[in-house]
């Protein structure tokens, strides 16, 4: 379960930032959605667009169409958001990077976080009320099916992501 809701005014979270590698921010949003009963929570921009996760970026889909918040949105470039976003272009599924109303969330077929520790992690509920099926769907597990396969070696890494080690 997931909230998407920011009790706190958007200026309270540092933006493009993680302050002094204490990451404040993530450590505000994660509070208050444990404050509110929620496992993870999603931060809003300081315009109150979608931003992203405590410790992860935010995909939603909507028939078809990979939705998430641009770089300008108050996120943090993360490594395995850009591995889903070519992931999902070798796959020919359109992806748009633009400033998302909350409400979006609401209306979204699928909704998953990525991160280094997230990898690809599906959002079953966002304030309670279901996504989609309340499951993984059809596009978040064919983009995690290829990515285990990449970083698992069942495909080959045409991307160069892997180091070999030993």
């Amino acid at each position: 379960m997931v909230s998407s809701w920011n009790r706190m005014s958007p200026n309270t979270f540092p933006a493009m930032a993680k302050c002094c590698a204490n990451y404040m921010n993530s450590q505000l949003i994660k509070m208050e959605a444990t404050l509110y009963g929620f496992v993870e929570g999603i931060a809003l921009d300081n315009t109150g667009y979608l931003s992203e996760g405590s410790g992860e970026n935010l995909f939603l889909i909507k028939n078809g169409t990979i939705y998430t918040p641009p770089l300008h949105a108050s996120i943090l470039p993360g490594i395995t958001r850009n591995c889903v976003m070519t992931i999902a272009r070798d796959l020919g599924i359109e992806i748009v990077e633009e400033k998302l109303a909350r409400e979006f969330l609401y209306i979204a077929d699928e909704v998953f976080f990525t991160g280094s520790a997230a990898e690809i992690t599906p959002i079953r509920s966002v304030d309670k009320i279901t996504v989609g099926a309340g499951k993984a769907g059809p596009v978040t597990k064919k983009l995690q099916k290829r990515f285990f396969d990449i970083i698992e070696g069942r495909e080959p890494d045409k991307h160069g992501w892997l180091t070999k080690v030993g």
